[in-house]
C-alpha cells in the first residue's frame, strides 16, 4: 500500500517539478507582451486608422432613446463602444497572428538549419 503524503509535502512536490515555475514565468511574461501589443494598438495602430476613416470616433456613436433632462441622464444605445471593441480585438488579433507567425517561420527556418548536415571539404 502505498504511503500517504501531508498536503504540504503534495504541495512542494507539485511546485519542485518545475513546470509551475515556467507556468507562472510564461504568465508573468504574457501580460507584460499583453500590454506591449495594447499599446502598440491604441498608440500605433487606432489613430491611423482614425485618420484613414476621417477622424471618426466610434466611442461617440450612439442612438438616444430619451433625452437627458434636469433630473435624469440620457438614455442611450453607445454602439459606438462596442464597434470600437470589435476594432480593437481586430487590431490585436492581427497584431498577435503577425508575431507568432513571424516567431513560427524563425523556428521553422532554425530547425531546417539544425537538421542539414554539414557538408565535409574533400580534399
Amino acid at each position: 500500500m502505498a504511503e500517504k503524503k501531508g498536503f504540504f509535502a503534495e504541495f512542494k512536490e507539485f511546485v519542485a517539478r518545475g513546470n509551475v515555475v515556467d507556468m507562472a514565468v510564461g504568465i508573468i511574461v504574457g501580460g507584460l507582451f499583453t500590454a506591449i501589443v495594447n499599446s502598440f494598438v491604441k498608440d500605433i495602430l487606432n489613430p491611423i486608422l482614425g485618420l484613414l476613416v476621417g477622424g471618426t470616433d466610434f466611442g461617440s456613436l450612439k442612438i438616444v432613446l430619451k433625452a437627458a433632462t434636469e433630473t435624469t441622464e440620457e438614455l442611450a444605445i453607445r454602439y459606438g463602444n462596442l464597434i470600437q471593441n470589435i476594432i480593437q480585438f481586430l487590431l490585436t488579433a492581427l497584431v498577435l497572428f503577425c508575431i507568432i507567425r513571424a516567431i513560427n517561420r524563425m523556428k521553422e527556418k532554425a530547425e531546417a538549419l539544425a537538421a542539414k548536415p554539414e557538408k565535409k571539404e574533400e580534399k
